[in-house]
Order: C-alpha cells, then structure tokens, then sequence
C-alpha cells in the first residue's frame, strides 16, 4: 500500500467513526504511547539498548572531565545552560530525574524566590529520533558511500547510520581517548565492526578521508571545544578539503550561524548549497520539531 493509498484507507475509516467519538480518537493517535509501539522496530530497539548501556557508564550530564572548554564555554553564554545528552535522555527520562530531585528544568531569577525561568540545553548528540529523521528523511540512499562523523563523542550517529542506511563505511574522528574506548567497546559488544571504524585523530589530520568522504556530519563539533582562531583553522582545513562535487555536508547548527560568530568573511560556506529539507514528518510523540529544524543539509558544489 503506497501513501495515497494509506490516505484514502484512513479518510474512509475516519468518516465510519461516530461523530461523537472523533475527536477521542485523534487525540488517541496523538498521544497514544501505543501507536508508538506499533511504529517502534528493532532498528530502534538497539539504539534504545545502545543508549541504556551508555548511560550507565557515564555522568549525569555525559560530560568528562577533561572537557574543560566546554564547561567554560557553557558557562559564558548569557543564559544558564546545561548540557543533557539527547541520544542517552528522552524527555520522559529528564521527566524522571526532574520528579526524583536530581534534575531541574528551570533556574531561579532570585535565589529563594518563587521567579523561575527555563534553563537552556545543549546536546552534543542527536536523539534517536533525530538519528532516524536524518538518515531516513534528510539525507539519501547512501549504499556504497563514506560517511565520516567529526567528533563522534559518544557514537550516537555510527550507530544510527549503521541501522538505518546502508553506507558501506561509517567512520568517526575523535580526540578524546576515553570517547573513542567507549565507542570501540560498544562497535565490538554489538557487532558493528562490518562497516564502523573510530579514529583516534584531529579532524584537522584526515585531509585524504576529508577528500574521499561522500557524506560530512558535524553536530555541534567546534564551538564548544575550541577557541575561535582553532576553529577557524578547522573549518578552513575543512573547506579545503571536502570538495567532492555532490558530497553532503549535515551541520548542526547551520553554517551561516556556525561561521558567523566567528567573524571571519573568508570562512563563508561559498564552497557548498544549501538543500531544502522536510521538516513536517511524525516520528513520534516525543520528537522536539525545533531540534529537528537545527538539522541543515549541504550539497558540495
């Protein structure tokens, strides 16, 4: 059954259903954790698994501490901001930890007064959604393609990609030695040594991966590990490198938000287009649209 099939089949259901009985059951498909169920397969399972067994292992807030500039960084935004993982907490975990005390969603204007204001996330990883949003509805059929993840932390889009597209290799490039254990650990318990490598490396040392690379992800990769004039270096390394005509580039955020804070007119993303993606997709009811919109696709011109 193809989708105007499926359409026509749901509009002939709806009109059988009493009137009076509608609008219970929209809001049943809008909030049923059943229907979620019923959309979830194993694909997700494993990822969920994957996901379970990093968070036991890791901090509260997936965060090391050798990881110093971003400590710092976060603390200079203007907005008190934390970091929450989203490919090791969904909401109704950070739901949960905000019930048990150990998590707050907000911060108070003056200490001891009832003024409060929602605090400001980060998250260096996609979550799972985001994960199947991206490799089933922003980028396509990748068979036979390089994909490269820089700074692949955790290895949340790895193992994303290793379940839900068919790029024959999926490597990540990362600095942190205690990451990149963590990363091998979980590619060698799962099986996905088929198609996932993790290279222990500065992006900045890849050139022939760079230049060979069909597919580029960069989440949140520079802006809170590096000072500005390590980034530009980064990204200029980058520009000159990844320019396989047709290669796609996925950033989050976008580049021009990205470049712009770094001040530098010869860093403008000239070198790419940027593509149209489809935001309006139901995933499921947990899935945040304004993390989705964050999602930019690139195609290397």
């Amino acid at each position: 059954m193809n989708l105007c099939e499926a359409q026509s089949e749901v509009k002939q259901l709806l009109n059988k259903v009493k009137p009076s009985e509608l609008h219970k059951l929209i809001n049943w498909i809008r909030n049923s954790d059943e229907l979620d169920e019923l959309l979830s397969d194993n694909r997700t399972v494993i990822l969920r698994n994957i996901s379970d067994e990093l968070r036991a292992t890791l901090p509260p807030d997936a965060m090391l501490p050798s990881e110093s500039t971003a400590y710092r960084k976060m603390q200079q935004r203007s907005r008190p901001t934390v970091h929450m993982d989203s490919f090791l907490y969904d909401e109704d975990q950070v739901d949960s930890l905000c019930e048990e005390g150990s998590f707050s969603r907000s911060y108070c204007l003056n200490c001891g007064s009832y003024r409060t204001a929602p605090l400001d996330f980060i998250s260096h990883s996609f979550s799972i959604s985001e994960l199947q949003f991206l490799f089933e509805n922003v980028l396509p059929d990748l068979s036979g393609r390089l994909l490269v993840d820089v700074g692949s932390r955790l290895g949340a889009v790895l193992y994303g990609a290793h379940v839900f597209s068919s790029a024959s290799q999926l490597i990540g490039v990362e600095l942190c030695d205690e990451f990149v254990k963590l990363q091998n650990d979980i590619i060698q318990k799962y099986q996905l040594t088929d198609r996932i490598q993790v290279l222990h490396s500065d992006v900045c040392l890849q050139d022939a991966l760079l230049q060979n690379a069909d597919v580029l992800i960069m989440n949140n990769v520079f802006e809170f590990f590096m000072e500005p004039r390590e980034q530009v270096r980064a990204w200029r390394f980058i520009m000159e490198n990844f320019r396989k005509k047709g290669s796609l580039l996925v950033t989050v955020p976008s580049l021009q938000e990205s470049l712009s804070t770094l001040q530098q007119e010869a860093l403008q993303p000239g070198w790419v287009e940027e593509l149209p993606v489809d935001y309006d997709v139901y995933l499921d009811r947990d899935t945040d649209p304004d993390a989705l919109r964050q999602i930019h696709l690139y195609r290397v011109i």
